[in-house]
C-alpha cells in the first residue's frame, strides 16, 4: 500500500504525535507498505507564537498537491488539523479522495489555556475539520466517548503502544544526591501541561523535571527548589523513569499521555488526576493513584506495586498499534 500521511507537527518535534506516527509507519514499512509522510520541514514556515520549536507551513497547498499527485497514494491520513492539514482536507474534497483523521490533541482546551478563546468555537472547527474525513482515530474510550458527545459521528478506536525494550526496570538512573523519594515529570515543558500544579504540591523528598519548552525558564525562576534536567533523551530519559519513586502527569488536556505508558514499562507507578489518558490506562490501582488531590494521589502512588507497574505496560504494543491504524485507512482505489 502507498500511505500518503500529512502531519503538521514532525521532526524535529518531539512529542507524542511524531513519536508515534515515527513508531508506527517503521513497523508498517517493515511489513511492505510504501509511506511518504509530509511535514512542514519540506515547505516555507514560520514558528507557532510563543511556541517557536512548532513550526507552520505557508501557503502550502500548491506544492502539496505536486507531491501528492507525484505519489499517487492509495489511502491518506491526516494527523494534525494544521495548515498542512486543512490544505490537505481540501486537496482530498476536490479530488473526491476519502481520508482518515486522528484526535491527537485537545486543540479547543490548549487554545482556551493561552489565549481564553471560548471551546466551543474551537469545537465547531475541529468538527468541521474532522467529519469531512471517512474516520476520526482517537486512542482512548473516554476520548471517543467525548467526541461522540460533542457531535463527532465518525470515530474509531486507535490505541498506542510502549517499546519494552527501551523503556525497562535494569537500568536506573540513582539521582544521586537528591532527597528521596524523587516525584518525576517528563515531557514538554508548556502550559497545557499544567505542570506548575504539580510543582506546587507539598511533598517530601524531591521534585525534578525532565524536557524542555517555552515555560521552561519561567518555572525555574518560580520553583528554584525543584530539579531541572533539561531534554533526556533514549538511554538517559529511560534510567530517569526507572530511577523515580513516582511518576506525576499533571496534564488535564492529553489524549493518551505516551509517557504513562514509558513510565509505567520502567517500572514506576503514575499519579495523575482522573482525567482522559490517565483514565483509560491507570485501570488498575496497583499501578497508580487517580484523584483530583494531586498530592494525595502522589502519596498513594508510593505505595504501588512496581512489578505489577511492568506487566501494566506489557499488555500494549506498537505492533498492535500499527495494525489497528492500518485497518482503518480508506483506500482511494485498486491499482495504486
Amino acid at each position: 500500500m502507498r500511505l500518503l500521511i500529512i502531519s503538521d507537527a514532525w521532526h524535529p518535534q518531539v512529542n507524542g504525535v511524531v513519536r508515534t506516527l515515527t513508531l508506527v509507519t517503521d513497523i508498517l514499512r517493515a511489513q511492505g507498505d510504501i509511506i511518504d509522510i509530509v511535514g512542514p520541514d519540506r515547505f516555507s514556515s514560520i514558528p507557532t507564537p510563543g511556541y517557536k520549536e512548532i513550526r507552520l507551513a505557508l501557503r502550502p497547498r500548491k506544492k502539496l498537491e505536486e507531491i501528492a499527485q507525484s505519489f499517487m497514494p492509495c489511502a491518506v491520513h491526516i494527523a494534525t488539523e494544521g495548515p498542512l492539514g486543512w490544505a490537505m482536507r481540501g486537496i482530498c474534497k476536490r479530488r473526491g479522495w476519502p481520508f482518515t483523521t486522528a484526535y491527537h490533541t485537545k486543540f479547543p482546551e490548549y487554545l482556551h489555556a493561552r489565549t481564553r478563546i471560548p471551546m466551543r468555537w474551537s469545537w465547531a472547527v475541529m468538527r468541521r475539520f474532522h467529519q469531512a474525513g471517512d474516520a476520526t482515530l482517537a486512542a482512548t474510550q473516554s476520548l471517543r466517548d467525548e467526541l461522540t458527545s460533542r457531535g463527532f459521528t465518525k470515530v474509531q478506536p486507535w490505541t498506542r503502544g510502549v517499546d519494552l525494550a527501551r523503556f525497562n526496570v535494569n537500568a536506573r538512573d540513582p539521582f544521586e544526591g537528591l532527597p528521596r523519594p524523587i516525584f518525576l515529570y517528563a515531557g514538554r515543558v508548556a502550559i497545557e501541561k499544567n505542570i506548575a500544579a504539580f510543582l506546587s504540591l507539598d511533598l517530601p523528598g524531591t521534585k525534578v523535571v525532565v524536557g524542555d519548552g517555552p515555560q521552561r525558564a519561567a518555572l525555574m525562576a518560580r520553583f528554584p527548589e525543584a530539579h531541572f534536567t533539561g531534554w533526556r533523551d533514549n538511554g538517559a530519559l529511560a534510567r530517569s523513569y526507572a530511577g523515580a519513586d513516582v511518576f506525576v502527569f499533571p496534564s488535564r488536556t492529553d489524549t493518551f499521555g505516551l509517557v504513562l505508558l514509558e513510565a509505567l514499562a520502567s517500572g514506576t507507578p503514575v499519579a495523575a488526576y482522573p482525567v482522559t489518558g490517565p483514565l483509560d490506562v491507570i485501570t488498575d490501582p496497583r499501578v497508580g493513584a487517580l484523584d483530583e488531590d494531586l498530592r494525595a494521589a502522589c502519596l498513594r502512588a508510593l505505595e504501588c506495586d512496581r512489578a505489577a507497574c511492568r506487566a501494566h505496560a506489557e499488555r500494549y504494543s506498537w505492533e498492535a498499534c500499527a495494525a489497528q491504524f492500518r485497518g482503518a485507512l480508506s483506500i482511494i482505489g485498486a491499482g495504486r
